[in-house]
């Protein structure tokens, strides 16, 4: 009973390989022979013949590269991991940026439990497959390899490789998420029981508390971190940039006092210069808005967020153009940010652009919509971490 060779394997087999490399040169005619009677098998669909060739023509000469590889393929789809793989290992040997033929062995000693030379080969293979379809399957088994061992920086660094390809893939944005979230889960409780008074348990438990809505109790660890060491800038930026994101204009007040602490430690904190650009807008201070969100421009000038800052600034100096070309660049980098799109509307609208201020509405309606919702499924995250049960004990379950 023939075997049918799967979609990759053809794709691979007698026309990828060529690609790759020249034709190998064989001793004599009779090598030849065996690989073109191999390759008339394939033709017909028939890899159970073109093996007994291609073996005979690696036997004849075993530094055919084509016939190694060709064979390891096929012995590869046929299930034989144990004779494909000193095949596809003298074809990569040979030549080491056969990237499929390395992703098939290693896939092929994986199956072997050989997993050291396994992951060595998957690795290797795996960022230079981008657009091919074993690209996932050797991602998986690097995967479910590191998980095996608990090697959770590792997994996570080989799902980054494959959002790479497929960056909008759900199952692999999930397994990202859990993979992150118990690294996140793992350095805070090593770090309590490491540090269990030290400012940066505090920061991170602030971060915590600030992600779940939880803001007073953030606040307080964050003073707490302050307090112990008061010359962390990244602490004095998180509190101003929380307070300055607060309903409680007491609080609101409290922001700039810590956002500049945050740059007298730190002066080239661009995230640190906007946020205190867009506090002095709050405040109507319009000269030192457009300083600070200048500064920040210029330390990052592909930061999306503070083109747009500056451009509703310079909007409101009434300089329009330099306000476009802000806003141009900031849709440039980030398509969704809709305040880009409401704010290139209007000036498209005041020009007497009235098609352009059609579309740039639409856009800004579409994805403000998205991101409603978005909002919408946090905030019922949020709610049904607030309304967990308590036990007995008065311990959240």
């Amino acid at each position: 009973m023939s075997l049918m060779l799967p979609t990759l394997a053809a794709t691979l087999v007698f026309c990828t390989l060529h690609a790759y490399c020249q034709p190998a040169s064989a001793p004599g005619d009779t090598a030849q022979q065996h690989q073109m009677k191999a390759q008339q098998y394939m033709q017909q669909h028939r890899p159970d013949l073109a093996i007994p060739e291609l073996e005979a023509a690696v036997n004849i000469d075993a530094g055919n590269l084509d016939a190694q590889a060709n064979l390891g393929v096929l012995l590869y789809f046929a299930k034989d991991y144990a004779k494909a793989a000193p095949h596809l290992r003298a074809a990569v040997t040979a030549k080491p940026d056969l990237w499929k033929i390395e992703a098939l062995l290693g896939l092929a000693e994986w199956r072997l439990n050989d997993q050291n030379n396994a992951r060595t080969h998957l690795t290797s293979a795996l960022p230079h497959l981008k657009g091919e379809k074993v690209q996932r399957e050797a991602g998986d088994a690097l995967l479910q390899s590191y998980t095996a061992t608990n090697e959770l920086d590792k997994a996570a660094d080989t799902v980054a490789v494959l959002l790479e390809s497929d960056p909008t893939n759900p199952e692999l944005l999930l397994t990202s998420y859990r993979f992150y979230s118990e690294l996140a889960n793992n350095a805070m409780i090593t770090m309590a029981l490491a540090a269990p008074n030290s400012p940066e348990l505090h920061q991170a438990m602030a971060q915590e508390l600030a992600r779940h809505g939880q803001d007073d109790a953030a606040i307080a660890n964050y003073r707490e971190a302050i307090k112990l060491n008061p010359r962390l800038s990244s602490v004095h930026f998180e509190l101003g940039s929380l307070l300055y994101d607060s309903l409680d204009e007491k609080l609101q007040s409290q922001a700039q006092a810590e956002l500049e602490a945050a740059l007298a430690l730190n002066p080239n904190d661009e995230k640190a210069h906007l946020t205190l650009g867009q506090d002095a807008v709050r405040r109507g201070d319009i000269k030192a808005a457009f300083d600070d969100e200048s500064r920040a421009v210029e330390l990052n000038p592909d930061d999306p967020d503070a083109c747009t800052e500056l451009a509703k600034t310079l909007l409101a100096m009434k300089q329009p153009e330099k306000a476009r070309t802000l806003l141009v660049h900031a849709l440039q980098l980030d398509s969704m940010n809709e305040t880009a799109h409401y704010r290139l509307s209007t000036l498209d609208r005041q020009q007497g652009k009235a098609d352009e201020a059609k579309q740039e509405l639409v856009e800004y309606q579409k994805y403000k919509a998205m991101k409603e919702k978005l909002r919408a499924i946090f905030r019922d995250m949020r709610v049904k971490l607030d309304d967990k049960p308590e036990d007995e004990g008065g311990m959240s379950k």
